[in-house]
């Protein structure tokens, strides 16, 4: 039998990881604190608009040595998260582990492969709208979920047609192997970046940021330096990007908002230096100017560093 263990049981983790217990995988929950606390008690609940349940993981522990080499590690934790998790799962990982990140941003695979070495990292993404509703509790309540994965080097693999097949048999979740994942993980970035910055600036909800004509002005332009940037990292977004993503943005609820602007808000740290700040870094390092989203993310650094204990005011 495959075995799984999932890091960071959060909206997007807890709930792939939670299908693959409901369709009798092998899968191990890291987690910790009171909602480690609630898992072993009851399992995790998980109210979905693709039908409720509850996951009984194999094991639910904070200690990965717990748990043994696995063939699959689905990382579920923040982006801002990724190097330090990874640090912590040496004792998951044996020769043909392979690890599938699920964070928004476009470097959870590099910094895999940095730590781990290049051949236990795929390329990933969720699509779901889904958050932590309290410990043990996780509420799905938008999009069709669904996971896209491949080896970054585009080449169809026989781990990657295994991971697809497993997520098959589960409920209430869609596997899909594109022909590139580096330009599915960056067509996403170009969405949820954009969002999240314009979203987080304005504290506004998506239904306002769209209709208002200055703000879908910005969070238009936002796309187009991140088509941009990645075009500069050799990733060939379709030259239509910009106005497909924003048909999409149309289609959404008007009263949606974005993880990173909500833990803004809430005063939590955020995902800000993942994506902001990472379409500023890799637009300097490809020789692509960035001013809007340079200018979100300068705006927003003061709130992150007081969320961070950095800054009081």
């Amino acid at each position: 039998m495959t075995r799984f263990a999932v890091i960071g049981i959060g909206g997007a983790g807890g709930y792939f990881g939670g299908r693959l217990v409901e369709a009798g995988h092998d899968v191990a929950f890291i987690a910790r604190g009171a909602h480690l606390a609630a898992i072993r008690a009851s399992g995790l609940r998980i109210d979905s608009i693709s039908g409720d349940f509850i996951a009984r993981p194999t094991r639910a522990t904070d200690d990965p040595a717990e748990v043994g080499v696995v063939d699959y590690v689905i990382l579920g934790v923040k982006a801002w998260q990724v190097p330090e998790a990874v640090r912590g799962i040496a004792a998951l990982v044996g020769p043909s582990t392979t690890v599938l990140p699920l964070q928004n941003g476009v470097e959870a695979a590099t910094q895999i492969a940095h730590e781990l070495g290049a051949g236990h990292a795929l390329g990933g993404i969720a699509k779901i709208i889904s958050f932590v509703e309290g410990p043990g509790h996780i509420k799905h309540v938008g999009a069709a979920p669904t996971v896209e994965l491949g080896e970054l080097d585009a080449t169809r693999s026989e781990r990657v047609v295994a991971l697809q097949a497993a997520f098959a048999r589960a409920k209430g979740v869609t596997a899909v192997i594109p022909a590139d994942i580096q330009v599915a993980m960056w067509a996403k970035f170009l969405f949820i970046t954009a969002w999240s910055g314009v979203g987080a600036v304005t504290r506004a909800p998506l239904g306002v940021i769209r209709g208002v004509p200055e703000t879908r002005q910005l969070l238009e332009a936002a796309m187009q330096e991140i088509a941009q940037v990645a075009r500069g990292n050799a990733v060939q977004l379709p030259s239509e990007v910009v106005a497909t993503t924003m048909a999409f943005v149309d289609s959404l609820p008007a009263h949606g908002t974005t993880s990173m602007q909500r833990d803004l808000a809430d005063g939590k740290p955020s995902e800000l230096a993942c994506l902001c700040g990472a379409v500023t870094r890799l637009g300097l390092a490809c020789g692509v100017p960035t001013p809007t989203n340079a200018a979100l993310y300068q705006a927003l650094v003061p709130l992150e560093r007081r969320a961070r204990g950095e800054l009081a005011f």
